[in-house]
């Protein structure tokens, strides 16, 4: 039991700016282990938003308390998914070579295809969460959150690391995961979604799906593979595409 709750404060100290024990590390035996809470660790990210904005709605009008509960998630993640976005928006966007792509994510420096890659995505972040049901924007927040990890954790399980140099070392990363692992995290990455009473909401697994199958061919065909940065920016579209997919079916089922 020990070593389990060990494991679960590396993916939350690894994805978090939580407070942990101060004998957890990023240990790469228990890094790797971690992957299956990843959608744990989602499921709780989304909560402090959630409550973040349940809390500011009381008093302050709805788009402001949205917009707050953006701020809490950044702040509890330290931009950790946001960051890999950008720097994918750089990567692919300036790049023509694996080599060219890898050394220019590499950069901490931001350049003008992630300037405008972060702006978007949370613009439309923001918009689609904001033309969701009052009543459902908790429920969202918490399930975009979880299942959106685990749609970027599974390339994990199913694609290859794609940096093979002494750049693999400047921060660590989970780069194995089992297949009972892959099974705990869908299980988690899917539980929010048992929340919504309108049973519809299951079909946002069809473009989640399409989302991991396209970029997961993409980074193949350009660098042999995924990244830190890779999994971050599939969980940030995944994330958009969830909260996109929500609107078409609130739209049309009510």
């Amino acid at each position: 039991m020990k070593k389990e709750i060990r494991i679960f404060f590396t993916a939350l100290m690894y994805f978090t700016r939580i407070p942990c024990p101060k004998w957890v590390d990023h240990s790469e035996e228990y890094l790797n282990k971690s992957s299956r809470y990843f959608p744990v660790v989602g499921i709780i990210v989304g909560a402090i938003s959630a409550i973040s904005f349940w809390c500011f709605k009381w008093i302050l009008p709805k788009e402001i308390a949205l917009l707050l509960s953006m701020v809490a998630s950044v702040l509890a993640t330290g931009a950790f998914h946001e960051d890999g976005f950008a720097d994918v928006c750089d990567g692919f966007g300036g790049g023509w070579t694996k080599e060219k792509i890898l050394l220019i994510m590499k950069d901490s420096r931001l350049g003008t295809y992630g300037v405008i890659g972060l702006g978007l995505i949370l613009l439309i972040k923001w918009t689609s969460l904001n033309y969701l049901p009052t009543g459902v924007i908790v429920i969202a927040m918490i399930s975009g959150h979880a299942i959106s990890r685990l749609n970027a954790v599974s390339l994990i399980y199913t694609d290859q690391y794609a940096r093979e140099d002494d750049s693999s070392k400047s921060k660590p990363l989970a780069t194995k995961m089992s297949t009972g692992s892959l099974v705990f995290a869908v299980v988690y990455g899917l539980a929010p979604l048992g929340l919504f009473i309108n049973v519809y909401v299951w079909l946002t697994l069809v473009p989640l799906l399409l989302v991991r199958w396209y970029f997961s061919g993409y980074f193949k065909k350009w660098i042999g593979g995924y990244t830190g940065d890779c999994l971050g920016a599939v969980q940030q579209v995944s994330e958009v595409v969830f909260y996109l997919a929500l609107l078409v079916i609130f739209k049309y089922t009510g």
